[in-house]
């Protein structure tokens, strides 16, 4: 390939997706231009192995067309949880269309359909915008990131926090295995045109069978807890200071909370075992790999 049909774009390049994604692209011989909104010190796309950074917004049509000239194909990730979500996707979606991109992956998530949770109807909206677009478009669903479930887990008290029922079931993936998923679909094109994909592992885990897992994994008993939200927590989690953002963080996760607590989210492994040609990694293999005694450390995952 030449070098314009191997340069990809990331957008939210300092998020969780590019820790996995950024790496697994350049391995895989693309050229990666990342986007993310703001340089901010820190280890960011570039020391993850992107050979471009582009700064900007993606909800200005002036900074997206910068950061679109010249990609063969785009994989945009929204901002977890930003009330611009659905304005940012829009855009990139128009802007790529006019730079004559030839492939739109969308990091949508499973279940968009439940509009009741805010940021599934948010990407319900924007795939609806990419099906009309024009372009060559490939959906990946992921269900909950199995990184994330991490942050909860207070490793000096051995407690797992979740801001849910701890008896509800939760699908869950691995963010390699969809790094893993993004780079075939990258890598074969024309051939997921028109595709969308669920992602999720077999597991549909409890609170409770989570923290079991860690505790297998770490060696010492870790046990489940319901946590509160706290706006400051969260601040900090999300990595933002913005009072205005924050406050709809926490009322878009209370909406989430509320949900789970009343329903499981369930999903399923075939299509993501199709697409590795392997059995998706299980949570229990998961925590041994991240939080085990040859593992990084389930605060690094």
């Amino acid at each position: 390939m030449a070098q314009a049909e191997r340069t990809v774009l990331v957008t939210a390049g300092f998020g969780n997706q590019a820790r996995a994604v950024i790496p697994r692209l350049r391995a895989s011989g693309f050229r990666v231009r990342a986007m993310r909104a703001s340089d901010r010190p820190g280890p960011g796309p570039l020391e993850l192995g992107a050979h471009e950074l582009v700064v900007g917004d993606a909800a200005d049509p002036l900074d997206a067309a910068r950061a679109l000239a010249g990609v063969h194909a785009v994989y945009h990730v929204g901002p977890t949880f930003h009330p611009r979500e659905r304005e940012m996707g829009m855009n990139m979606i128009e802007q790529a269309g006019r730079a004559g991109v030839a492939h739109f992956v969308f990091s949508s998530v499973l279940h968009p359909i439940l509009t009741a949770l805010p940021q599934h109807a948010i990407k319900r909206d924007i795939e609806e915008r990419l099906v009309q677009s024009g372009l060559g478009f490939t959906i990946l669903q992921p269900s909950d990131y199995m990184q994330m479930s991490v942050q909860g887990y207070l490793a000096d008290r051995g407690v797992f926090m979740l801001g849910f029922d701890l008896g509800r079931r939760q699908a869950l993936v691995d963010l390699e295995d969809v790094a893993h998923v993004l780079a075939r679909v990258l890598r074969e094109g024309p051939l997921h045109y028109g595709a969308t994909y669920e992602l999720s592992s077999h597991d549909n885990l409890t609170g409770h069978e989570i923290a079991a897992s860690l505790s297998r994994a770490t060696g010492r008993t870790v046990v489940a807890e319901r946590s509160r939200i706290d706006d400051e927590q969260l601040a900090r989690f999300f990595g933002v200071s913005d009072l205005a953002l924050v406050a709809y963080q926490v009322e878009t996760l209370k909406a989430v909370n509320a949900w789970y607590d009343r329903h499981d989210f369930v999903g399923n492994g075939n299509v993501l075992r199709m697409l590795l040609g392997r059995e998706p990694t299980s949570y229990a293999d998961f925590a041994r790999r991240v939080c085990g005694a040859q593992g990084p450390g389930c605060r690094e995952a």
